[in-house]
């Protein structure tokens, strides 16, 4: 991408937003779409990473039939990567359950994603309607 560090800045913070949006219209193929072939995904930070498109593409899948809602919270940029921080609401058949994780990807020339690290756990959900 060759522009100057404010035009950089805002492809990566849309790619950003589009990530967030996608991943909270359970859109697997919007996801898919963001990543650069080759690309990494750690999702919580700690298990066996996804690699390249296929692999990650089967990862984003298994969410397919959930109903999420998101938003982002907090962005911040520096040089090829992003750290955010943003809420996903999801429901469950048994209970709907919040998370706030915080997320890192680093970009491409193009604002593609390269690798995106999320950290969270398990423990970090809040029950926000039981069932």
């Amino acid at each position: 991408m060759a522009v100057d560090d404010s035009a950089k800045r805002n492809a990566i913070r849309a790619t950003v937003q589009s990530y967030v949006d996608a991943v909270g219209a359970t859109d697997p193929d919007a996801v898919l779409a963001l990543f650069a072939p080759g690309a990494t995904v750690e999702d919580p930070v700690g298990t066996e990473p996804h690699r390249g498109i296929n692999d990650i593409a089967a990862f984003y899948a298994k969410s397919a039939s959930y109903r999420n809602e998101s938003e982002l919270l907090d962005c911040l940029i520096s040089g090829d990567s992003a750290a955010f921080r943003f809420r996903i609401t999801t429901t469950l058949p048994e209970r709907t359950v919040e998370v706030t994780p915080i997320d890192v990807m680093t970009v491409d020339d193009d604002a593609r994603i390269t690798s995106m690290r999320a950290f969270w756990h398990t423990s970090d959900y809040r029950v926000v309607r039981p069932r």
